[in-house]
């Protein structure tokens, strides 16, 4: 079993991404935020402890990060309106998760010698995890600087809307696409914009670049 998910590990993660991003099209919304939304999560970091399976110290603590989130946690994450202990660890541990994973994938992307697949896939969703980045950086923004982010989807604090607004928001600031919808009206929010606009730009015009450079020079050889 282990190692046909670590054939597929590329994949798997990739796939739990998607879910996260998109699952709420197939599900009811209140369902997929309470319920689904923390499971697949779960899932996303069991994608990433088998992603990081062969450097030993990584997988260990991957490992301990997992099992302090289902043991504390539960399958709840959407709740950012209680600021329990326990909330507030929660946040911590799938942040750090992001910061990590990302750094691991992009690295690999980095010193790939031969693109292929893998690689793909990889640099993929290094672009996605810098969105969930983005993600629980305007979530520590509003916990730290409450009402930092108006629009449509802010008007109720801690519900399941807001929640998947400030991941839209993410994405749609790391894209730069800046629909207007979503605003960030403290100082603090604003920069941390600039931030994960600046990040999503700097990953496409030299990860990105990097790699199919390397393709195309791989190409040619043939």
């Amino acid at each position: 079993m282990y190692k046909l998910a670590y054939k597929y590990r590329n994949i798997f993660f990739l796939t739990t991404q998607f879910a996260i991003l998109f699952g709420s099209l197939t599900f009811d919304v209140h369902l997929f935020e309470t319920v689904i939304s923390p499971l697949l999560f779960v899932a996303n970091i069991i994608a990433g402890v088998i992603l990081v399976s062969k450097k030993r110290k990584l997988f260990v603590f991957f490992i301990l990060l997992l099992i302090v989130e289902l043991f504390i946690f539960g399958f709840s994450f959407s709740e950012s309106k209680t600021l329990s202990p326990s909330n507030y660890l929660k946040f911590f541990i799938y942040f750090l998760f992001y910061i990590i994973i990302t750094f691991e994938i992009i690295t690999r992307v980095w010193n790939a010698k031969l693109i292929e697949r893998k690689v793909i896939l990889g640099l993929i969703s290094g672009y996605i995890c810098l969105g969930f980045i983005g993600y629980f950086i305007f979530l520590s923004v509003n916990l730290g600087h409450p009402n930092s982010f108006a629009g449509i989807y802010m008007a109720d604090i801690g519900s399941e809307s807001y929640s998947d607004g400030l991941m839209y928001f993410s994405f749609t600031t790391l894209l730069t696409i800046g629909y207007g919808d979503i605003l960030p009206i403290t100082q603090v929010a604003q920069k941390a914009a600039i931030f994960v606009g600046l990040t999503g730009q700097f990953y496409l015009v030299i990860l990105t670049a990097i790699t199919v450079g390397k393709y195309l020079n791989q190409e040619s050889k043939k």
